[in-house]
């Protein structure tokens, strides 16, 4: 009973010691959340003015770029899947690969090639661990994403777009990213980057404004040349912005639910702890009753 009582004690301060940790991440991805949220809103005018732009000219300009045109024949995509660097944030990693996964079949299933980018550890582990071919990939910003990376990965996309190799060169270029909605519902999406298309903007009141018309200096096709890599960056760092919101969501209420179990865990441990001990005492006073009445006995007989 003394073992099962010190066994019980030591997995209650095993419990609180971890309830301690998870309760800390659940605040550290509480407040940092916020910062989260915070980033993508003001990103968000930047690049719905930079959308307009470049609405804007490729409806009053007649360029032909290679960053718009759709190729005749689609052989080969590129798919950027977007996953967390750390654990300990539920379903969110595991959600966005099994979307890039569907994703994969479908491309296959139309006869296209597709080649891997990865962003983020748990994706990077996952595809390692099945042995599947990646591209290229990036770790260490996956819940404080920069525009530096979003910059850097966005180039390496476009220059893959636009290379004339056939065995490095691709026609489609997809991304998979988490969509924050709100703190209890984020949903896996895909986005075709590339060949641009062109959304002015999720609400209708967006949708429906008019263009303004613009000039073009020098010309139509050195304005695109300048615009559409830096909306490609913006478009990607808003799928950065968003599926970090996203992990850190997921993480504050994966932790949270860990919390609360350690919390039951702890309940159960300690009121087993308290009848195993108040099962002990009760045999130790029928033990002692027992003795009593043995030495009681026994010197009755022997008067």
């Amino acid at each position: 009973m003394a073992a099962s009582l010190r066994e019980l004690r030591a997995r209650i301060k095993s419990v609180q010691a971890t309830k301690k940790i998870t309760r800390a991440m659940e605040l550290i991805a509480a407040s940092r959340i916020v910062k989260a949220q915070q980033r993508a809103r003001a990103a968000a005018p930047y690049a719905r003015e930079l959308t307009r732009a470049v609405s804007a000219v490729a409806t009053y300009s007649n360029v032909d770029h290679p960053l718009t045109t759709e190729p005749a024949e689609s052989r080969r995509a590129a798919v950027l899947v977007v996953t967390s660097d750390r654990g300990l944030a539920g379903a969110y990693s595991s959600s966005a690969l099994k979307e890039a996964e569907r994703l994969g079949e479908k491309l296959r299933g139309e006869g296209k090639e597709v080649d891997l980018y990865i962003s983020g550890r748990k994706g990077v582990g996952y595809y390692a661990f099945r042995q599947r071919p990646v591209v290229q990939s990036w770790t260490g910003f996956s819940d404080q994403p920069t525009y530096d990376a979003a910059r850097e990965i966005a180039d390496t996309l476009i220059e893959a777009f636009i290379a004339e190799e056939a065995d490095t060169a691709v026609d489609e270029v997809h991304v998979v990213f988490t969509r924050f909605k709100t703190m209890l519902v984020q949903e896996p999406t895909t986005v075709r980057l590339l060949p641009l298309e062109v959304v002015e903007g999720d609400s209708k009141s967006e949708v429906d404004d008019v263009l303004p018309l613009y000039e073009f200096e020098p010309t139509a096709a050195d304005v695109l040349d300048a615009l559409l890599p830096r909306y490609v960056q913006s478009r990607i760092f808003f799928c950065l912005l968003q599926a970090s919101a996203s992990e850190l969501a997921a993480r504050q209420r994966a932790m949270k639910s860990a919390t609360d179990n350690a919390e039951e865990l702890i309940k159960e441990y300690t009121q087993t702890a308290n009848q195993a001990r108040q099962a002990g005492i009760t045999q130790e006073i029928s033990e002692i009753v027992g003795g009593v009445n043995a030495l009681a006995d026994a010197n009755a007989g022997s008067e």
